[in-house]
C-alpha cells in the first residue's frame, strides 16, 4: 500500500481502472479532527470503519460510525466525514467506479 500513498499523506488511494478492477477506494488513516470537506460523486460510496470513530454527514444528517460499522451514501448526495474520536481513524472508502470522480462544495 505504501506505493499508493502520496508523500504528504498516510491515506492510500487506489483507482481500479489501472489495475483491471471495477472499484476504487481510499484507505484512510486520519488523526482526530481530520477528514474531507463536503463533496459528492456520480456513484455510491461505501465506508467500512476499521478502527476509531467517524462522524459521517450525508445530505445534512450526521451519524457516528465506529469499528466494524459501515455506511453507504447514494450517488449524488453531498457528504463528508471527520475523525471524531480521540485516536487514529482507519477506514476504507469504496467508490463504485473504476475511476474517482468528485465534485467539491460549493459546486462551481
Amino acid at each position: 500500500m505504501s506505493e499508493l500513498r502520496r508523500p504528504d499523506s498516510r491515506t492510500a488511494r487506489f483507482e481500479g481502472r489501472a489495475h483491471g478492477s471495477g472499484i476504487s477506494f481510499f484507505l484512510v488513516d486520519a488523526d482526530p479532527g481530520h477528514g474531507p470537506g463536503l463533496h459528492r460523486h456520480p456513484y455510491s460510496e461505501t465506508w467500512v470503519v476499521l478502527e476509531g470513530q467517524a462522524t459521517i454527514t450525508i445530505d445534512g444528517h450526521d451519524l457516528v460510525a465506529e469499528a466494524d460499522d459501515c455506511a453507504v451514501v447514494p450517488a449524488g448526495l453531498w457528504h463528508s466525514f471527520v475523525n471524531s474520536g480521540s485516536g487514529a481513524l482507519r477506514m476504507i472508502c469504496i467508490h463504485a467506479s473504476d475511476v474517482m470522480v468528485q465534485e467539491g462544495f460549493p459546486p462551481p
